[in-house]
Parts: C-alpha cells; structure tokens; sequence
C-alpha cells in the first residue's frame, strides 16, 4: 500500500499550535483565524485517527497528547527540511557565479576599476576574474564561462564581440615636464627616458612617423606587462607608449598626461569571447552585455582623449 500524505497545510499549522500551545498564538503567527487553526487541527486528527492535543479547561490552553509530543519532532524535522531545501533552491537562483578570464593588465587598469558598477546593477552575480596569458585558453579548459581577449577576432566556433579598439600614444607624468626638459613637439623627446612595453608597438615606429630619427630608441627601461610601464609612466620614470584603454583613467585622473596629438592605430582590439551555447544563460549574458556597454562608454573616452588638441 503505498504511503499517503496528510493535508501539508495542516502540518505547518500543528507545528504552530504545538510549538506556542495556543490556537489563538498560532493563528497570530501564520495569520489567519482561529477558527481556521480549529479546523486545520480537527481534519489532522480525524486524518490520523488520534487527538494531538488536550484542551485544558476554558482559557487554561493546550497540552499534547502522547501521540502529539511522538509525532511533533519528526514533523519539526520534516519542515526544518524542506524550509533549507527551499532556501537553497532560492538561494542558488538568486547568487549564480560567472568566470571571467582577462589579460593581467586589462583587468587592472580597465576591467577592476568598473566591475563595481556591474556588482551594483546585478547584485544576484558573483564574479570570479582569473588573470590569464596570452596562450592559456581558459575557455576551452572550461575554467571560465567568459574570456576577455585581446587580439585581432579570428578565433572561430566561438562567439566573438569587439567591444573596446585602441590607439598608442605617448604619455607621461606632468610632474616630469619643466622649463628644461619641456615637452611641446615631439623632439623634445630627446631629454627625456623612453619607457619600453614588449606588447605594443615599439617608440621607433611612433617616431618615424612625426619625423623624428635621432633618438635612440634601444635605450630606456623595459618592461613585459602593460600595467608595469604604466605605473612606471605615471611614477615619473619617463615617457611610456600608452595603450588607449589602459592609460584613460589615469589621464582622466590627471596622473598622465597625453603631450602630443599623433596617435597610432593598433591592429588589436578587446573581444568578449565564449561558447556560442553560454550566452543563453542568463548570468553570462548579463556580464557581456554590461562589458559591451562599458565599452562605448570607454571608447568615447579614448577618442576624445586621441582627437587633436586645438591650436
């Protein structure tokens, strides 16, 4: 003979009866009458086939029966599970985790100094971000639900948004521009230490193209991350060639400035990156649409910064 439930309601309210022993409590607690606790507790008992409960005198309360104080823990027990089976049901739809893998540098100087915003819009959402190389493919690892790349788009079988491009330019920290060492045209360039970054177009191509052939571009300090010369930049060490999208914020913020108007075009561009079936979650899809939003927001930044200063 298979099992049978009795009425669920009629559980939740004994538990409530039991645990104050007063219709009149309990009706308060789950508000509702006490006539509806009345029969709640009736239909549970003609259910069972015994009394849970004695009623003591007029106004004197309840009192259980041996078959109420039997049945009252395995019933607590029974509720308390199903309420932390719900709670974790609840619990995981409203926090899901993405995993975002991005280049050291760009999540530095771009990608930390927004997520707050988009932990403020999508509080449901954790983010995991994973700093990852060039050659790790996080992605395919299934390491990350989201990978931010930076190069020229071709990765295929993968679904692949430009969201950020970017420019190269010097820039420098106006606490090393003076009367002796000024930094109006692109020759004074010659009073000045060049700082090297390995992942961007070297200072001899930037100079070539504002006419300038006499500075030896092999000296300078050089550095293999993007983030190392930009500290060093706005330390005051030297002159950097900046990539748009890692030196806006601090030329924004006034620790760089941008001294000249040539800007290079880069080849390179930022992508959001991920499986063609990931961005029907909703969680992935919410974090790319965000990092494209950013994205225009960043981008006019950036070209305002490289338009043409006026005379």
């Amino acid at each position: 003979m298979p099992r049978q439930l009795p009425p669920l309601n009629a559980l939740v309210v004994f538990e409530a009866a039991a645990r104050h022993l007063s219709f009149t409590r309990a009706a308060e607690s789950l508000h509702v009458t006490q006539a509806a606790v009345s029969h709640q507790i009736k239909a549970l008992e003609e259910w069972l086939g015994v009394p849970l409960f004695h009623r003591i005198g007029r106004g004197q309360g309840l009192a259980l029966t041996e078959s109420g104080r039997a049945y009252l823990p395995r019933i607590n027990a029974s509720l308390d599970g199903i309420r932390s089976a719900t709670s974790a049901v609840m619990d995981a739809r409203r926090t899901r985790v993405v995993n975002v893998a991005t280049l050291d540098s760009f999540g530095l100087l771009w990608l930390l100094p927004r997520l707050n915003r988009f932990l403020r819009m999508q509080p449901g959402i954790d983010v995991r971000i994973v700093a990852a190389d060039l050659d790790a493919d996080a992605l395919a690892k299934g390491e990350v639900n989201i990978d931010i790349r930076y190069g020229e788009g071709d990765w295929p079988n993968l679904q692949v948004v430009r969201f950020l491009t970017e420019t190269i330019f010097p820039v420098c920290s106006p606490s090393i521009v003076s009367a002796e060492r000024p930094m109006r045209v692109p020759g004074d360039l010659r009073k000045h230490t060049l700082l090297h970054d390995a992942g961007v177009a070297d200072w001899g191509q930037w100079l070539s193209a504002v006419g300038v052939s006499d500075i030896d571009v092999t000296r300078g300090p050089g550095f293999n991350h993007s983030h190392l010369v930009t500290a060093a930049a706005i330390n005051g060490d030297g002159v950097a060639l900046g990539r748009g999208a890692l030196v806006t914020d601090a030329i924004e913020k006034g620790q760089l400035i941008k001294p000249f108007d040539l800007v290079l075009p880069c080849k390179f561009a930022y992508y959001v990156v991920c499986s063609h079936g990931s961005r029907g979650d909703p969680v992935v899809e919410a974090f790319c649409n965000w990092l494209i939003a950013e994205g225009k927001l960043s981008q006019a930044q950036m070209d305002a910064i490289s338009a043409p200063r006026g005379p």
